[in-house]
């Protein structure tokens, strides 16, 4: 079965017998509509005075439907309160709701009440829910339309969505439900060629010809840590690049996916139960093709980089070993303690590529990379690790605006890159205390790679766990990115609810002297 997702800014007539319908918002933004405002979706089955007492009986705690006419049509309501660490939008309340209902029809309708602000993040949460990928022998082969139609209420309401708008929306979605699809498909399907493919085919439709170095060639071109990871596997490591680049640019920023299509542990290898789900470990790589696609595809004022770190950390009689010692692409030579902390190694040796040969003035790594995380940020938020106090900020906002949540972490080298000691190389490749802040620690092994002098700004987004909801992916990382990046976009959409952010310098460089194999730490 394939399901396409349609968006609109005004609604159509259509009749609940035939299409299903759910009409969805806070209670103070369904107390703003009126029936006159609906009723093309609701006649001639629904009549003014069984949805205004609908309306009026809404009582969430935290969400509240009310069926209107049998299970075809009906009204909801989202949670009223929100946190400030929360997204306005009430997007993963709003996912659960529109999941609960459709499946009733080949062609269904959501109606989404919200302001202005909420559109973008709204979308995006009923595209996690239609995914792409379904291995089940009896699924349906009968294709269905979902279309999600806006109705506007409180600030920027007087202004209607406009085409570029709703393409913006499109964009999003088709990105979001790729970066799910990419997750949920196993290793046997998406192992490094799949996600190649997967690569190539987005380059094609933007006219990007993706630059691909793999298997041996990684060795031999120094990439020794992708190389490590994935030298076992029956599919080879591969690091490609998708590049663009337009007129006028001139700055720029690359993107840096972790794409371990599976994760075994290695040599240190996983349980039986923990193996089960490592297909996610691909994704940072798979939200940051999709967030690519749909920066690129509305307009991207400067250079923009997207880079995937493809390995499968498979056993194998040439897999890595605890105790060998290898090189790096930044030349920094890695003791390997524990051969299941593979994602730093992969992602070390792009942040070092973007900014040795794309001389990216912005570097931003993205990982499923750390079960620390889940326990620091939770199964909501992933957590962000940067050099530069602003994008800090700036992530958070854009995070909210999107759905997908982000919280800090600290961000002191002097304090915390020591648990990286080595007596024979220039670092281990995992903590020496594993309760010393380790979502910090794994970003601090990359951010080592890129340099702690680095002049530019870098920001490390862990994600492992809002990567899935249940057994599904979520398609996380696509809506944040282009988000936080939205200044930079040609959509309306985008620079609205995008933050402000300045493409300079870092505000704390150089705080380590990495340098120092013996890692003695000095103030900057």
């Amino acid at each position: 079965m394939s399901t396409e997702i349609i968006f609109s800014g005004t609604l159509s007539q259509t009749n609940p017998e035939t299409s299903p319908v759910i009409i969805v918002g806070q209670v103070k933004n369904l107390a703003r509509i009126s029936f006159n405002d609906v009723k093309m979706k609701l006649e001639p089955r629904v009549d003014a005075e069984t949805f205004d007492k609908a309306v009026s009986g809404l009582h969430p705690s935290p969400t509240d439907s009310c069926p209107l006419w049998m299970n075809n049509a009906a009204v909801a309501a989202l949670p009223t309160k929100c946190s400030r660490h929360n997204t306005p939008s009430r997007a993963h309340s709003l996912s659960k709701v529109v999941k609960s209902f459709i499946g009733n029809g080949s062609s269904e309708y959501v109606v989404i009440v919200c302001e202005r602000s909420d559109v973008l993040a709204s979308g995006c949460a009923v595209a996690r829910i239609l995914p792409l990928f379904n291995g089940k022998s009896n699924a349906s082969t009968e294709d269905r339309t979902v279309t999600v139609e806006f109705l506007l209420v409180g600030d920027g309401s007087e202004t209607p969505l406009t085409d570029q708008d709703l393409a913006c929306l499109a964009a999003e979605a088709k990105g979001v439900r790729l970066a799910a699809k990419i997750v949920d498909i196993p290793c046997s399907e998406m192992h490094t060629d799949g996600f190649l493919k997967e690569i190539k085919v987005i380059g094609d439709e933007l006219g990007i010809q993706p630059m691909v170095i793999r298997g041996e060639d990684l060795n031999k071109q120094g990439f020794g840590g992708i190389y490590t990871v994935g030298k076992a596997a029956v599919n080879p490591p591969a690091l490609a690049v998708l590049s663009h680049q337009p007129a006028g640019a001139t700055k720029s920023i690359a993107w840096v996916g972790k794409g371990i299509v599976f994760d075994t542990g290695g040599l240190c290898i996983k349980t039986k139960t923990g193996m089960c789900g490592m297909k996610r470990d691909c994704g940072g790589a798979a939200g940051i093709l999709g967030a690519f696609y749909a920066a690129v595809k509305m307009g991207f004022s400067e250079n923009l980089h997207a880079v995937f770190c493809l390995a499968e950390n498979a056993v194998g009689q040439v897999a890595a070993r605890p105790d060998d010692i290898f090189t790096m692409y930044s030349g920094r030579t890695v003791e390997m303690n524990n051969t299941d902390a593979e994602g730093r190694l992969v992602l070390g040796d792009g942040v070092a590529y973007a900014r040795k040969d794309l001389k990216a003035d912005v570097v931003v790594d993205m990982a499923t990379l750390t079960g620390a995380q889940g326990i620091a940020t939770g199964k909501y938020h992933g957590s962000v690790v940067t050099n530069n106090e602003d994008i800090e900020l700036a992530s958070v906002k854009a995070g909210r605006s999107s759905g997908d949540l982000v919280h800090p972490m600290p961000y002191s080298p002097e304090l915390h890159y020591s648990e990286f000691a080595s007596a024979l190389a220039d670092m281990k490749n995992s903590v020496a205390d594993r309760t010393n802040a380790q979502v910090s620690c794994a970003g601090l092994f990359i951010a080592s790679h890129l340099g702690f002098d680095y002049p530019g700004i870098w920001l490390h987004i862990d994600m492992a766990y809002p990567v899935h909801s249940g057994e599904r992916a979520t398609g996380y990382g696509v809506a944040l990115l282009t988000t936080l990046f939205g200044q930079l976009s040609g959509s309306s959409l985008l620079q609205q609810v995008a933050p402000s952010i300045t493409l300079t310098e870092a505000m704390d460089t150089d705080p380590v002297d990495s340098s120092d194999n013996n890692k003695k730490m000095r103030l900057s």
